[in-house]
């Protein structure tokens, strides 16, 4: 058995994610946006190195509260067709498409929320998903509580061994015929993880990591320009003005 893990954010597309899906609620229940509110005080604790990145991701998702869950799983389905599946990268695509018609089984490992990284991975052909997951209930609460850590770094490994027996069987000669994409320096556990690693517009810390001859790079146009543009358009998702579809 052979694999390809996939990170989500800045990676199969230009985006991140939870601002995205942000953007795509406030253009539907424009109100939501006084939520933020809530959310302002833990931005700036996080900037202060004050808020840990759990406590600001919870802190973040106010803008959902009180929303039933069969209502935010219908925005999350329509959000994996009708965002994400024309944002993403097409270089990316070809890259899942490719692994597919290879056999590798395709694995979403994101940070990003399960609620909405589980419809994604659906609706772009992978056989997994592994995220952050968050105990909803009945509908959100303020402040949704994580169930297990953030699935960041070293912690992205400790998810795939724990829920997909097949990765954890793997031999280090069946990884190194598995593949791994980010863009992350925070990736660099997964990227290591296999023996053929892809970097998507890398800056200079993962970059230096890697010698040049032990990796692919990918660098696929954005629809923006360098971090000034990426933050910009995180600023216009963030206050619902930003258009839903993607060129495509």
């Amino acid at each position: 058995m052979r694999y390809a893990f996939f990170d989500l954010d800045h990676t199969l597309l230009p985006f991140d994610t939870q601002a995205l899906f942000c953007n795509f609620v406030l253009r539907r229940q424009p109100w939501r946006i006084v939520l933020h509110l809530w959310f302002i005080p833990f931005a700036i604790g996080r900037a202060l190195g004050l808020v840990s990145t759990a406590t600001a991701k919870r802190a973040f998702n106010s803008y959902l509260a009180g929303m039933k869950r069969a209502h935010l799983r219908r925005l999350a389905r329509d959000f994996a067709h009708d965002c994400v599946d024309t944002w993403i990268y097409p270089e990316l695509r070809a890259e899942i498409l490719r692994h597919k018609h290879q056999d590798r089984r395709l694995v979403l490992n994101t940070a990003s929320p399960d609620f909405y990284a589980d419809q994604i991975a659906e609706v772009l052909g992978f056989d997994h998903c592994v995220s952050t997951r968050f105990q909803i209930g009945n509908e959100v609460p303020l402040r949704p509580p994580l169930i297990g850590p953030n699935n960041k770094r070293e912690a992205k490994i400790a998810a795939m061994l724990e829920q997909l027996p097949g990765v954890a069987k793997l031999t280090e000669e069946q990884l190194f015929h598995c593949w791994a994409y980010s863009d992350s320096p925070a990736d660099i556990p997964l990227l290591e993880f296999v023996g053929n690693r892809v970097l998507v517009h890398p800056g200079s810390k993962l970059r230096a990591h890697f010698p040049q001859a032990d990796v692919t790079v990918l660098t696929p146009r954005r629809p923006y320009w360098g971090r000034l543009g990426n933050m910009f358009a995180m600023l216009r998702q963030f206050l619902g003005l930003h258009r839903v579809r993607g060129p495509r």
